[in-house]
């Protein structure tokens, strides 16, 4: 009761103003990074697993603006999760994956927009499979597919997600809940505040933002799942330069995790025109 209640403060919290950036921590939007762009992330994920040992990942991305509608994103992922049962935890490489997305809806409006995009996301991982929980950011390997759709009023930004995820074998480790267990239902929302600048006079002026993400996935074929909530700051220096700081721990779950709470801290540099 207490985490609903939580849970309901913080949505009116983030739905009681209505130009806000469109750049959430944990979930991509519906909008795409501006054309013939680059930009190069470096995520570091930390927190404890079950055991009280603590875990670590570290994901550089570098993102490409393909067109207005198209964009890519390829990633690499390292971390001290075991490759086996007998391993140590050591620090090593982890696997790859890529990620593609395409807006093929836009409304715009004098001071609000919406958009709708597809995407699709592919990943390969070498770690031993501990969970029946899928995750591509570096555990599981197979791929998602979904959709996302986006909304921005003035300073508020709100998107949702919706999306079905296939897990596969991770190389030698086999996937050992069950051949029916492999398909899941990610869902998400995302609620996102311009706070700081009151008022535009540069582009280079610091924006901040605050934002509020619920984080969800649903295994049928086991009939659990989890919510997770995931608070976070932003800021954006000089429209180009991202620094993002959050904290995703659970709301209900019943689908079991090695880790299913822990801190995420990126940093992103966007170089524009940067090919023709």
């Amino acid at each position: 009761m207490c985490n609903m209640k939580y849970l309901v403060l913080t949505i009116l919290l983030f739905s009681t103003a209505a130009q806000a950036q469109e750049l959430f921590t944990f979930t991509e939007p519906a909008s795409n990074m501006a054309a013939k762009s680059i930009g190069i992330r470096l995520n570091s994920s930390f927190g404890s697993d079950i055991k009280k040992a603590t875990r670590y990942l570290l994901n550089p991305e570098v993102m490409v603006g393909i067109s207005r509608t198209i964009m890519v994103h390829a990633n690499t992922y390292f971390s001290n999760n075991p490759k086996s049962s007998s391993s140590s935890e050591s620090f090593t490489y982890n696997g790859a994956g890529l990620y593609l997305k395409y807006r093929f809806f836009s409304q715009d409006e004098v001071h609000s927009h919406f958009r709708i995009a597809a995407f699709v996301e592919v990943a390969s991982s070498n770690v031993l499979i501990e969970q029946p929980a899928i995750s591509l950011n570096g555990n599981s390997t197979g791929y998602e597919a979904g959709l996302v759709a986006t909304k921005l009023i003035n300073k508020v930004a709100m998107s949702a997600s919706a999306a079905y995820i296939r897990a596969y074998n991770n190389q030698d480790n086999k996937f050992p809940y069950g051949r029916d267990s492999r398909s899941a239902f990610d869902y998400t929302l995302s609620l996102g505040k311009l706070m700081l600048p009151k008022e535009y006079t540069s582009y280079n002026q610091t924006n901040i933002n605050l934002m509020v993400e619920l984080l969800g996935q649903y295994n049928p074929a086991l009939n659990v799942g989890y919510i997770d909530m995931a608070p976070s700051v932003q800021m954006i220096l000089q429209s180009r330069m991202r620094v993002d700081a959050g904290y995703r721990f659970p709301l209900s779950d019943n689908l079991f995790r090695t880790n299913p709470r822990g801190f995420l801290i990126r940093f992103e540099y966007n170089i524009f025109n940067a090919y023709r």
